[in-house]
């Protein structure tokens, strides 16, 4: 084979191995990736139905109702348009309250209560996901504010 022909080849090789390592990078991007969704996207089921997603929102008074055996619990997000009911098996943060700030990751069961696999409760007064603040804006919630989200260092805790 002539020296022209070998690099040919070799340039051809590495692009080839390049492409498949991008494709797999891509891959395994795409099945870590978790989309954020309001309450009302939920409940107008715009969410994926075989992924697990976030929604986040304000636990809603009145709804928080622990199971005899102390680690499940079952409460409402809602954004102040519409609530979506959630069950969650764990601890769950020491932040966790009524009328305060909350994300929760999993998926949407048959039953259409959504199933958490996790549970994120706010720890500055000053930050929500911007469309959680969105929402609730748009709600008319008296939680939201013009500058509430961004601001701020804060985040979610476990």
């Amino acid at each position: 084979m002539k020296p022209r022909t070998k690099r040919a080849v070799a340039i051809a090789g590495g692009l080839a191995a390049l492409g498949v390592a991008a494709a797999l990078v891509l891959n395994a991007f795409q099945s870590n990736l978790v989309f954020f969704f309001t309450p009302t996207q939920v409940a107008k089921k715009e969410v994926p139905i075989d992924r697990n997603f976030r929604v986040g929102g304000l636990v809603e008074g009145g709804t928080v109702v622990r199971q005899k055996d102390a680690l499940s619990v079952t409460f409402k997000i809602t954004d102040g348009a519409q609530s979506v009911p959630v069950t969650y098996t764990g601890i769950l943060p020491d932040l966790f309250k009524e009328g305060k700030g909350v994300v929760a990751e999993g998926r949407v069961g048959t039953d259409g209560i959504f199933k958490a696999s996790q549970v994120l409760a706010k720890h500055d007064e000053n930050y929500m996901p911007p469309e959680a603040a969105e929402a609730l804006k748009q709600a008319g919630h008296p939680m939201a504010k013009e500058n509430f989200a961004g601001q701020g260092g804060g985040g979610v805790t476990r």
